[in-house]
């Protein structure tokens, strides 16, 4: 049966993405392509499938080999050229809907899902505590499209408030992020691999992603792989780990890091206002879609 590959319809614009730097890039057979909302794990997969590629080894600087491709910094005149140069299997991620990205058939996509209230909390320690490094990056490079990035609020309620009432603001929206990801999760080089499954079994999950991948492993390595992995060991190594090296961010990779735990909010939103957003999952997303992104379990009814 021939398959109905998704086409790019439109491009996306804002204060962090310039959706154009995909229509340069030539995709190679053996691409990985590893997307989220933001703040779902994105970093953590890109070390995982580091450490799955490389074998352990800890001296490549990840987010140098595997950048943002999306993202407006550096220009693609820089971007492009230097992954062009890359002799190893490249791994590259991305923030876009599928509708804004050029899917290739010949490369191999990762989605990785999270609760939208884990996002916003994580959202926030990312946003919080970004310093003057992050905010010249992003409202003093050229190119800026849209209002420049200004400092959160100091309650987090309120920035909760904006970003459900105001469709992700001040990023962009998760729905349509997950509602274009889940429409394909049928197509055979796409794997959907949800944050809360991938903390509670990560070497399960692992291999999971290494047979998706067709990553051959070292069972000699294995468990070195998964060390380096954790939430404890990147935290303490985050300076070829996490994006700048942590440099964009007070604290450095410590704090981008964070904590990689979910169900903060359970602390701060009321019954009510928990009750709201899972409403609004369940208007947007439908109950299958819903049920995934808020427990990483597919109804025996999408199984079937």
């Amino acid at each position: 049966m021939q398959i109905a590959w998704p086409q790019k319809t439109r491009e996306m614009h804002n204060q962090h993405i310039d959706s154009t730097v995909w229509n340069d890039f030539k995709f190679r057979d053996d691409d990985i392509i590893i997307s989220t909302y933001a703040k779902s794990g994105t970093t953590w997969m890109q070390q995982i499938v580091s450490q799955m590629l490389f074998g352990g080894d800890t001296e490549r600087d990840t987010q140098s080999i595997s950048p943002w491709v999306d993202f407006r910094v550096p220009p693609k005149e820089i971007k492009l050229p230097a992954l062009e140069e890359q002799t190893h299997r490249r791994f590259v991620k991305t923030h876009l809907p599928v509708e804004a990205l050029v899917y290739s058939p010949k490369a191999k996509y990762i989605y990785i899902g999270r609760d939208g209230r884990d996002v916003l909390w994580s959202l926030y320690n990312h946003h919080r505590n970004g310093n003057e490094i992050m905010y010249d990056a992003l409202n003093k490079s050229p190119g800026l499209v849209g209002p420049p990035l200004g400092p959160p609020p100091d309650d987090i309620r309120v920035y909760w408030r904006d970003w459900l009432d105001r469709d992700g603001f001040p990023y962009w929206s998760l729905w349509e992020n997950v509602r274009s990801w889940w429409a394909i999760r049928h197509l055979p080089n796409l794997l959907l691999v949800h944050f809360d499954v991938l903390k509670k079994h990560m070497p399960e999950e692992m291999r999971r992603i290494a047979a998706f991948l067709d990553i051959p492993i070292d069972e000699s390595k294995w468990d070195t792989i998964v060390e380096h992995c954790t939430f404890d060991w990147m935290k303490e190594h985050g300076e070829k780990v996490v994006p700048m090296g942590g440099a964009a961010w007070v604290g450095g990779a410590k704090t981008f890091i964070n904590k990689g735990t979910n169900g903060r909010w359970r602390d701060t939103l009321t019954e009510a206002e928990s009750a709201e957003y899972e409403a609004r999952a369940l208007a947007e997303l439908g109950p299958e879609c819903a049920h995934w992104l808020a427990t990483g379990q597919v109804l025996e009814s999408v199984r079937g």
